[in-house]
């Protein structure tokens, strides 16, 4: 169990904070919330101690033996501050210490990761982005405020990210240092394909696969928290779309296969996380195919979709670095990994992230471990964690892989 703070500034989204807590605490971490006086106008005191089984208070006046405004810090693993306003990044950046969240922060050794959320032109303002350099460079996370609907009909950056968002990010850095979520893709355009492909057979039944999505979404959402500019193209995942990724939604191979040369143009990175059909019905039948019936077919004949890893890497522009991925068992011809390298030789990508899914230890879970093959015939190896914690540990993989980034 992981002591955590999670503190909590004056803005509406202080709602947020109640369940990016309950995210915390029903993963097993003891959370210490310290929110601003202000943040008390929007929850109240109350709602945090229950959720997490502490006490709340803003001064450094309460429990004065105990030396709470040092105390509280020192013992942290991790400390979160969501919502995380201009205010508290102002006074944050100057080393103020006028309350006990700021006190807190002084105190702290941990690493600290700040999630904003205001409205856009405070976001944008230069005052606000210099404090949010200046805490990086201190060694802070500061993640990007997602765009969206904020307080009445305004819309825009500076949305506070989903709970799940933030519970999962915030987890990868308690677990691998503040360096899992460095800024090392800050002006770098990030193109991902999660999900898999469907198939039509009839307008019920397809031919499909068992890919959830949930790797390159959390590839997508991790390349976001790491600066790029992220577009995902998404077949069929059954996800919230992740802060700060624009998505596109296909289903077939061929859709993908538009969407993915459309988006490549301009891409730094392109990353082949979907699991496309390597086949399809070579027809599809207007009407539900029914059983003993005149349409019942006695068999259906497949077609093979394009090979749009392989195009990719065919049409690249100079300097983009493309990275595949391979699901492989083993089998009496080889393992995973003899597989694995017969395919990165194939296609011809930089990179291949390599899947051992023997015994469904992949599709659908929470957690995976692969192996990054490059063309030069290195193998990196990604331990078992979080799909957050793996998408990181890819990134840091691919990052060293790029070339100065062109300007823009």
């Amino acid at each position: 169990m992981s002591s955590i703070v999670l503190g909590v500034s004056g803005g509406v989204a202080a709602y947020k904070a109640a369940f990016v807590l309950r995210a915390f605490t029903e993963a097993g971490h003891d959370v210490r919330v310290v929110p601003t006086p202000g943040a008390l106008h929007f929850v109240g005191a109350a709602t945090f101690e229950a959720l997490s089984g502490n006490p709340v208070t803003t001064d450094v006046w309460s429990d004065v033996p105990d030396v709470a405004h040092v105390r509280i810090g020192q013992g942290a693993d991790l400390v979160v501050v969501a919502p995380a306003t201009a205010d508290l990044l102002a006074r944050a950046a100057m080393g103020r210490a006028d309350d006990l969240l700021t006190a807190t922060l002084l105190t702290a050794s941990c690493p600290v990761v700040f999630v904003p959320a205001m409205h856009t032109e405070m976001w944008l303002h230069p005052a606000t982005q210099e404090n949010v350099a200046t805490l990086r460079r201190r060694g802070a996370v500061v993640l990007p405020p997602a765009v969206g609907r904020l307080t009445g009909p305004d819309s825009g950056p500076g949305r506070l990210p989903e709970p799940a968002d933030i519970a999962a990010l915030a987890t990868v850095v308690l677990e691998h240092g503040a360096e899992a979520l460095a800024q090392d893709l800050a002006g770098r355009r990030v193109l991902i394909s999660a999900g898999g492909t469907r198939e039509p057979l009839d307008p019920v039944r397809y031919l499909g696969n068992r890919s959830s999505g949930k790797q390159g979404y959390a590839l997508a959402r991790v390349a976001a928290a790491r600066g790029a500019e992220v577009v995902l193209v998404a077949a069929n995942v059954e996800l919230p779309a992740p802060f700060g990724v624009r998505v596109v939604a296909v289903g077939t191979a061929e859709e993908l296969r538009t969407a993915m040369h459309a988006e490549a143009k301009d891409a730094d990175v392109v990353v082949m996380a979907a699991a496309v059909a390597d086949f399809r019905p070579a027809t599809v039948a207007g009407a539900k195919l029914k059983k003993d019936s005149a349409s019942e077919p006695d068999s259906v004949a497949l077609v093979r979709n394009p090979d749009v890893l392989a195009e990719l890497v065919g049409s690249r522009p100079a300097g983009q670095l493309v990275v595949g991925f391979a699901a492989e068992t083993g089998d009496a011809d080889g393992d995973v990994l003899t597989h694995a390298r017969a395919k990165l030789a194939r296609k011809g990508c930089d990179l291949l992230v390599v899947n051992d899914v023997s015994a469904g230890q992949v599709f659908g879970r929470s957690e995976n471990s692969v192996v990054v093959l490059a063309a030069d015939g290195s193998a990196a190896a990604v331990p078992h964690g979080s799909k957050d914690a793996v998408a990181a540990g890819i990134w840091t993989t691919i990052t060293p892989q790029l070339p100065p980034p062109p300007p823009r």
